[in-house]
């Protein structure tokens, strides 16, 4: 048998992508990014395009030889890179319209608490899109997971682990909310199972654990997991703070941030993640394991320890590299006579020195504004790095006796190449 699973390189597509091929099925991603696909399965087949540009008569052609397709694509929130409307209304719609009346098993990943009249655009524009898929005539089957962990992480779950690896302190927030989670294996063993006529046509089902816990309680949980120490102490989170915090992340967005400190993903978990355990146990072979059971099949390494860590420290190196490099530009630009007068007083003319610190402030500003532009971080981190050092050789050329300098201007430049390094090597999220 064939399947065709879009969004393939994600948390849910690449498990779906590998417990598919497990069970004997020839399986074919579908996504967007060339270099995510094969980090994340290269050696499987891939088609490369974009779910929100493909025509009904695309989908056809995509479909024809297909005998399942997964639909494990979708986004949080509009941002630079994601329309809600195109992802999840537009594209199952025009999909849908393709497998009217063909022999194909539509296995569609959407969320618990996904409905039409939500409150939350994330949640609504997933039911309008599960609604369109339940007025078809397709072969369906819908499941709504609850908060996803897995090996990987991703969103949400690599924001549980970013807090609970604070150090010393932990924050508490929407103490009175039920959090329900669902483990990977479980989804994309469930899907599997749809996917080989085991489950019912026309299902629609919650994938969840069967009861859930305060959030403070879950990220207790996942801080034991981890290997850290109990903190000392507790660190309320005022309302009007995550308002705040998710209105940056909002404005982050435009850039191509996918922060799991959106406006939508904090509203979700003010609402609570709760689903319903009792159609799946029904329909399906196995129920979903409780977070324990998830937390005890896949064991904490080092390199969890490492990513929960990094996680926090990511942004914060982002930030001061941009800090750091717009404002020596600006300063250059803004002193101009007196940084040119560092270079005539070494022997170089007037003009190639206001001109070699015009370009050099220019340069300075461009990469402290690129860096924040998501799809240019590591770009802008490896131009950082060689302005570094050509800063570096040049300066030693024309003003060596600055290395001996009491504040030590070229010396703290080898700090900002490492930070730029650091921030280069841990700057792709797949």
């Amino acid at each position: 048998m064939k399947a065709l699973v879009l969004g393939g390189y994600g948390l849910i597509g690449a498990a779906c992508l590998r417990a598919l091929r497990k069970a004997g099925f020839s399986v074919t991603g579908l996504g967007r990014d060339a270099e995510a696909a094969q980090k994340v399965a290269p050696d499987d087949d891939w088609i490369i395009r974009d779910i929100t540009k493909l025509s009904v008569d695309d989908w056809r052609r995509l479909t024809a030889e297909m005998d399942v397709v997964v639909n494990a694509s979708g986004a949080l929130q509009d941002g630079a890179r994601d329309s809600l409307q195109a992802i999840h209304i537009t594209a199952v719609e025009r999909l849908v319209s393709a497998l009217n009346g063909k022999p194909v098993r539509l296995v569609h990943i959407s969320a618990v608490g996904a409905s039409e009249t939500a409150g939350l655009d994330f949640f609504a524009t997933k039911g309008r899109g599960d609604a369109a898929i339940r007025q078809s005539s397709a072969d369906w089957v819908i499941l709504r997971p609850a908060l996803v962990i897995g090996p990987e992480a991703y969103g949400g779950t690599a924001l549980l682990r970013a807090a609970a690896a604070m150090p010393l302190v932990t924050p508490h927030l929407f103490p009175r909310i039920a959090i329900q989670t669902v483990f990977l294996d479980d989804v994309a063993q469930a899907v599997v199972q749809a996917a080989t006529g085991r489950i019912p046509a026309g299902t629609l089902a919650d994938l969840t654990e069967p009861r859930g816990r305060p959030l403070p309680d879950t990220i207790a949980m996942m801080r034991r997991w981890l290997g850290f120490p109990e903190p000392l102490a507790t660190l309320p989170v005022p309302r009007p703070l995550l308002t705040l915090l998710a209105k940056g992340a909002d404005a982050l967005g435009h850039l191509g941030w996918r922060s799991p400190l959106r406006t939508n993903a904090l509203a979700a978990l003010a609402d609570g993640i709760e689903g319903d355990p009792e159609p799946w146990q029904q329909a399906g072979d196995h129920s979903c394991r409780s977070f324990d059971e998830t937390l005890a099949a896949m064991p904490a390494t080092v390199q969890e320890r490492w990513f929960a860590r990094l996680y926090l420290l990511f942004p914060l190196g982002v930030g001061l590299l941009s800090l750091f490099w717009a404002l020596s530009g600006a300063i250059g630009l803004v002193q101009l006579d007196a940084a040119a007068a560092v270079l005539t007083e070494s022997g170089m003319a007037q003009g190639p020195a206001r001109i070699a610190v015009l370009a050099g402030s220019v340069a300075d500003i461009g990469l402290g504004f690129a860096i924040l532009w998501r799809p240019w971080v590591g770009a802008a981190c490896l131009g950082m790095v060689l302005v570094s050092l050509a800063y570096l050789a040049g300066g030693s050329l024309a003003t060596p006796d600055l290395w001996a300098d009491p504040l030590g201007p070229f010396v703290k430049v080898l700090p900002s190449i490492s930070l730029a390094l650091f921030v280069a090597a841990i700057a792709k999220d797949r």
